[in-house]
């Protein structure tokens, strides 16, 4: 089937074809134009009668549709910038390790003998040093703090280099690392090396996605992670011995930042999703707001946590 290009007044009738109601043509053709109809319509599931029927609940009306969109917008902003910290942290304290346990140049970091001895894990271990000296090369003429060392001292410490590495790369020198490494540098973040690598994955996962705008909400991770204490102190219940909430869904990654994040922090953070939460609560009247927080993995006394 070929999609072909609609415009936007198409689009304004395709939507009410679909039986949904929009009171304002001016101020939906405008939302239309500078939001994209294709990324708003991604928020619809919730708002259909099944996901057979190619139809909206009656009632249902584009604000409401737009209120979960922004939802969205605005809770991807919040996951988002707590992830930056976690990541500024491990960058910091990966950084602070190896620098002090190998040297600060890289011919000494970026030794291979500083990393797993496992066979299974050779070629991991080479292609990431590969990745780090090509962000060496790249990055000795093109970036401040990396020009600033390159230039007066020869060479980039790690604890510059870090900088310039994705997320996704620090998550994957951690996996690499010697087990002693790795029990030192989890035990800063009072976990185990096994849980905090489950742990990078998921956030690098979601770090992902915000960074790219796409939706977070109702995204579900191919990575679970460990049962922990927050999953029975929270009640939560179980399917077939399996918790249906905060193995890979949002509520994860709430308990991830429960587990990362100081207890200031995460307190503000629960505050910032509660009002946005109760914020869509009061722009949606077609569903209701548990069928939301089910869809999150968000247990209906999500904000106890925080007591926990």
């Amino acid at each position: 089937m070929i999609k072909n290009f609609k415009t936007i007044n198409e689009q304004i009738e395709i939507l009410k074809d679909k039986g949904l109601i929009i009171e304002d043509e001016s101020t939906t053709k405008d939302i239309l134009l500078k939001e994209n109809y294709f990324f708003i319509m991604g928020y619809r599931h919730l708002f259909m009668k099944s996901s057979k029927e190619n139809k909206f609940i009656p009632g249902t009306t584009f604000e409401e549709l737009y209120a979960l969109f922004t939802f969205d917008r605005n809770f991807r902003n919040i996951i988002f910038k707590n992830v930056l910290v976690i990541e500024n942290q491990l960058k910091s304290v990966i950084s602070y390790q190896l620098s002090k346990k190998y040297g600060y140049r890289e011919k000494d970091y970026l030794n291979p003998k500083n990393f797993t001895s496992d066979h299974d894990k050779t070629r991991r271990v080479r292609d990431l040093i590969d990745k780090m000296k090509r962000q060496i090369r790249i990055n000795a003429s093109s970036h401040n703090a990396t020009m600033h060392y390159m230039n007066n001292y020869g060479y980039i410490p790690l604890w510059v280099l870090v900088k310039v590495l994705s997320f996704g790369i620090v998550c994957e020198l951690y996996t690499i690392l010697k087990k002693e490494d790795q029990i030192e540098i989890s035990e800063i973040f009072n976990t185990t090396p096994s849980v905090l690598e489950d742990i990078l994955v998921i956030l690098s996962n979601y770090r992902n996605l915000c960074a790219h705008e796409d939706i977070v909400f109702e995204h579900k991770t191919e990575r679970i992670i460990p049962n922990t204490k927050y999953h029975e102190l929270m009640n939560i219940p179980k399917m077939d011995d399996e918790y249906i909430y905060g193995k890979n869904d949002l509520f994860a990654v709430v308990i991830i930042f429960k587990i990362l994040l100081n207890q200031k922090d995460f307190r503000l953070m629960m505050k910032e999703i509660e009002y946005e939460i109760e914020l869509l609560d009061g722009r949606i009247d077609s569903i209701s707001i548990n069928k939301v927080l089910d869809r999150m993995g968000f247990p209906e006394d999500y904000i106890e946590i925080i007591g926990r």
